[in-house]
């Protein structure tokens, strides 16, 4: 596995299709479908050993609850926000969630960047 093994875990599957959107680079993406049983989690958390990860969830009670998890259960995970004004991933505009990613050095279309 090279070293840059990158995963970010998502809420649903158009959060997914939203961050494939802008994605350049090869990451993998897991979608939680909303809150995560402990077993599940710790599965997860288990496979995600030696990756880098971000966890990139809506800024609402259910993506602040799934956060506080990952941050109890996963705490080397890197936590990704998106601006509370668009509340969903799947609704924040691609240059905006273009810019978040950038900012974690996860390689994004340019164009992306260039709107806005």
């Amino acid at each position: 596995m090279d070293e840059n093994y990158k995963v970010i875990i998502v809420e649903g599957s158009s959060d997914k299709r939203k961050v494939q959107t802008v994605l350049k680079e090869s990451v993998e993406i897991i979608c939680t479908n909303g809150t995560i049983g402990v077993s599940k989690l710790d599965e997860l958390v288990d496979s995600l050993f030696n990756k880098d990860v971000y966890i990139l969830v809506d800024a609402d009670a259910s993506g602040e609850k799934l956060r506080k998890q990952f941050k109890r259960e996963f705490p080397e995970a890197n936590h990704l926000y998106i601006d509370k004004m668009y509340r969903e991933v799947a609704t924040a505009p691609e240059n905006h969630l273009a810019t978040v990613l950038i900012g974690a050095n996860i390689d994004v279309h340019a164009e992306y960047l260039e709107k806005g």
